[in-house]
């Protein structure tokens, strides 16, 4: 009888993947970025705001002193500390040289940058100013105060031109028109975004954002403006009697900050949901998202997206510097690329180099030849288990699959038993690999269950820890189970108090069934 050979079926890594995202771009661009540097200061991060010349330091406002912070070596460059109580808002001049900033003390103040000197002090305000902006002539400042005020001064007299109280609460938002000094953009607590002209010292227009609103821009041509507040981002068309033009809800906590970036063609928001959120202005959606550890109140980005500094609520600035700095502008996107650092000149000679015969992964070899714990060991060294950990994961599944994994970990070095066990520590939360991780540790505890006491210190230690981490695990599912059981009841007996009408019981019990489908969906 003639020998029928099947090809060797290799070990399926992919349904252990991570759940990919498209490559878009934008996602290649603003990963650019490269890794933050994390800068602790000594209160929350009310605001942030890049020096629009170069070296484009930034200004970190928090507590009772303005940092200065030069973006290449991440130090503080300058200290202003001249405020007995908290300091809010510091923002540049467009030339670097001034800074302005409010404060709990309820005056403005401008700094010189490179004296840290105050130079003109603005009282007038019987409220905390959260809010100050130099106008499009750079003559005048613009505060917004916690007294429902919006006042206009003149620098160099230090005087009121003009004040609006048309609020009726917290002022903690506003913009400066980009192309008049005499327009000014407000946003309240009264769930409200105003807009006056200096020139008739009249309200010109007002919409109704619908929530407290946290912050506003211009775009720059003038004629729309931006509002944030809630969970929602709205524009707004002044040309067009304050219509909206979008409404765009991608947090699930409050939206704190708005910046443009890309040459005016993206939209940037920072919320407390912990995430920056980058958005294509000509369609309104997301085209990437950056993740930070707590909590977003503040965030600005340098000329060029150079740079992206984020303050965060227990006073942590994230700084990410791209890698290799933008310098060549795509005038269709309004997006930077990168400029090659020299041109290469193609050679007249084609060299074919030999090419090296493809070869399987060493596990599959082990694999085919039933040389269980070496195919193990491959896949248990510390640049798999790291950096491809579905790789290690479909191996012992397959293990466990032909019910030879106690054969493979019997054999174990006592270095090799404890990278096993550093694997299952590290993954037995990760939701792709949680079963494996209990199934295989079950398999090792019935396999060295007589021999612990002869592991090493070291690999003692991490039994012990891996013994604590299924322990919580179970509490967690015990704690998730006894909250299911909970909101159960609770269905139920929102369910069973529903009352109805007998002659119309279609009717009234269709929309409770219909609210209850879509709480448990939001749940």
């Amino acid at each position: 009888m003639a020998h029928v050979s099947y090809p060797f079926k290799k070990i399926n890594k992919a349904v252990y993947k991570k759940p990919g995202s498209n490559l878009t771009q934008d996602v290649v661009y603003w990963k650019k970025l490269g890794l933050p540097v994390l800068v602790k200061e000594f209160g929350a991060i009310d605001y942030v705001d890049f020096s629009p010349i170069e070296p484009y330091y930034f200004a970190a406002t928090c507590s009772v002193r303005i940092q200065v912070y030069d973006p290449i070596t991440k130090v503080v460059a300058k200290n202003i500390a001249k405020f007995r109580e908290a300091a809010y808002g510091g923002v540049f001049r467009n030339d670097g040289r001034l800074l302005v900033a409010g404060s709990e003390e309820a005056s403005i103040k401008i700094f010189d940058v490179q004296s840290k000197n105050v130079l003109r002090v603005f009282t007038g305000h019987t409220g905390p100013v959260h809010r100050t902006y130099f106008t499009k002539d750079q003559v005048k400042i613009l505060s917004f105060s916690d007294d429902k005020s919006v006042c206009l001064w003149d620098i160099a007299t230090e005087e009121k031109i003009t004040t609006f109280a048309e609020h009726t609460d917290y002022i903690r938002a506003g913009a400066p028109s980009p192309i008049s000094p005499d327009i000014i953009l407000s946003g309240s607590y009264d769930h409200t975004v105003k807009l006056y002209d200096c020139r008739s010292n009249e309200t010109v227009l007002t919409v109704n954002h619908g929530s407290p609103v946290e912050s506003t821009l211009f775009l720059p041509s003038g004629g729309i403006f931006i509002s944030a507040g809630g969970t929602e981002i709205k524009i707004w068309d002044i040309f067009n009697g304050g219509k909206l033009l979008a409404n765009i809800s991608q947090h699930h906590k409050t939206v704190t900050t708005l910046r443009l970036a890309s040459n005016n063609s993206r939209l940037m928001s920072a919320s407390l949901d912990r995430h920056v959120k980058i958005y294509d202005l000509a369609t309104f959606k997301v085209v990437h998202n950056i993740d930070f550890p707590n909590a977003v109140l503040s965030m600005a980005i340098s000329e060029n997206d150079d740079v992206l500094a984020v303050g965060m609520i227990d006073g942590v600035i994230s700084i990410r510097k791209r890698e290799q700095p933008s310098k060549l502008m795509d005038e269709r996107r309004g997006l930077f690329k990168f400029a090659p650092d020299h041109t290469q000149t193609s050679s007249v000679d084609v060299v074919i180099t030999k090419q090296k015969g493809h070869t399987g992964p060493q596990c599959d070899k082990f694999l085919r030849k039933m040389e269980f714990t070496k195919a193990l060991n491959e896949v248990l060294k510390t640049y798999v288990a790291t950096k491809f950990p579905e790789k290690t994961a479909a191996l012992i599944q397959e293990l466990l699959r032909r019910k030879v994994l106690h054969f493979a970990i019997s054999g174990l070095s006592e270095k090799d038993i404890g990278a096993l066990l550093k694997y299952f520590k590290r993954n037995l939360g990760e939701t792709r690999f949680t079963r494996i991780v209990i199934d295989a540790a079950n398999v090792f505890v019935d396999v060295f269950e007589n021999h612990i006491n002869t592991f090493s210190e070291h690999n003692l230690w991490l039994y012990t820890s891996l013994q604590e981490d299924i322990k919580d695990e179970i509490e967690v599912c015990k704690r998730v189970s006894e909250l299911e059981g909970a909101i159960g009841m609770l269905f139920s007996g929102a369910q069973v108090s529903t009352s109805y009408d007998p002659l119309d019981l279609h009717d009234n019990l269709a929309p409770s069934s219909k609210a209850q489908k879509e709480i448990i969906i939001d749940v």
